[in-house]
């Protein structure tokens, strides 16, 4: 028998690297894709170091240019999202388009691979011949929340061999078989928004300078003036600049009239939200359920009520306790309340 055939998703990183060390080592055939996002000296080093990393293991070794790709779907999207007053998601974009989008389609539609990996850490399980996606054995690494608008067709292809380690496991994987990237240190940056260069002041150069009013949400009292509503996002208080009885935040932006509400840390506690362009990993006869839900990836999961809305694509979801900071153009996911598998989610309106 001929052996199952694996493309890596390969940024020549810690994850990615000691993915592609499991699976050689688990006897799959084991080839690694690079996608060079941009052409600057950034992706150039991600370039070389993935192919370091592939001349060490001995794989093949394939570099997509995904550049025009990347604008097109990742960076046009993050700047229109700004332009709208919402705060963007582009890693799950990226994961959509780019990773299970055109490597996937590269490796298995042109390579002829049976699956492809990542170092993402989450798990795939399969329940009766549907893969549901649960959390990886480091829940404090796991990354269910940027994949959940993978479905059926991707996750009956996809591995994660990270799921079941912990990432100081990880590093010493790498350490003890002198990987490359064994000193490679976490990016938690936007990848296309290189230091020092800030998400601010990158959204401003792109939208110029737009003098407009801070308002108190309550009261319509004007507080002061900004420069432009697109430098600020929801639940925001450090960076305001306005003195006043208690502390503030931003709880609203309006992008048409360019102006910045404000409020108190009440005022950001919502019980009800509404969300678009509805993913779900795997159909539901219901409309109707409890689930756990997260609205940031960095958050814990609160219980709320689910109500779908099938056929467009929408639904709303309706919180037990208030919660704080929803954020329009971030992500609502939720999960089983029993196991904590991945059901859906959606975009959240304005």
């Amino acid at each position: 028998m001929s052996k199952t055939k694996v493309a890596v998703a390969l940024s020549g990183g810690l994850d990615s690297s000691v993915a592609c060390w499991l699976l050689k080592k688990q006897g799959f055939e084991v080839v690694a894709v690079t996608a060079k996002m941009l052409n600057d000296t950034k992706f150039e080093n991600i370039v070389n170091n993935a192919k370091n990393v592939a001349k060490k293991l001995e794989i093949p070794h394939f570099v997509l240019d995904l550049s025009k790709e990347f604008h097109e779907n990742v960076i046009e999207y993050f700047e229109n999202s700004y332009q709208k007053g919402e705060t963007p998601n582009p890693c799950i974009i990226c994961n959509r388009t780019i990773k299970w989008g055109a490597i996937f389609d590269y490796a298995i539609h042109k390579l002829g691979c049976d699956c492809i990996a990542s170092g993402h850490y989450a798990k795939i399980v399969d329940d009766n011949g549907i893969k549901k996606l649960y959390p990886a054995k480091d829940e404090k690494k796991d990354q269910q929340y940027f994949l959940f608008e993978l479905n059926q067709e991707h996750l009956k292809k996809i591995m994660f061999p990270l799921s079941d380690y912990v990432k100081e496991e990880i590093r010493n994987i790498a350490a003890k078989n002198d990987l490359p990237s064994k000193s490679s240190k976490e990016s938690q940056d936007i990848c296309f928004i290189t230091k020092p260069m800030t998400t601010k002041k990158y959204i401003t150069e792109k939208m110029g300078i737009q003098k407009g009013e801070f308002i108190l949400l309550n009261t319509n009292q004007k507080l002061g003036n900004h420069d432009g509503f697109y430098q600020y996002t929801i639940g925001q208080r450090k960076g305001i600049g306005i003195a006043y009885k208690e502390p503030l935040y931003v709880v609203k932006l309006d992008a048409q009239k360019n102006i910045v509400y404000l409020g108190t840390k009440n005022d950001l506690y919502k019980n009800e939200l509404c969300f678009n362009k509805l993913t779900l990993q795997y159909p539901l006869n219901y409309t109707e359920f409890d689930a756990n839900v997260k609205i940031r990836y960095n958050m814990e999961a609160k219980k709320a009520h689910i109500s779908l809305d099938l056929e467009n694509q929408k639904g709303t979801i309706k919180f037990y306790n208030p919660i704080s900071a929803v954020t329009p153009g971030q992500a609502a996911v939720f999960y089983d309340l029993k196991d904590n598998h991945l059901i859906g989610g959606g975009w959240i309106e304005q």
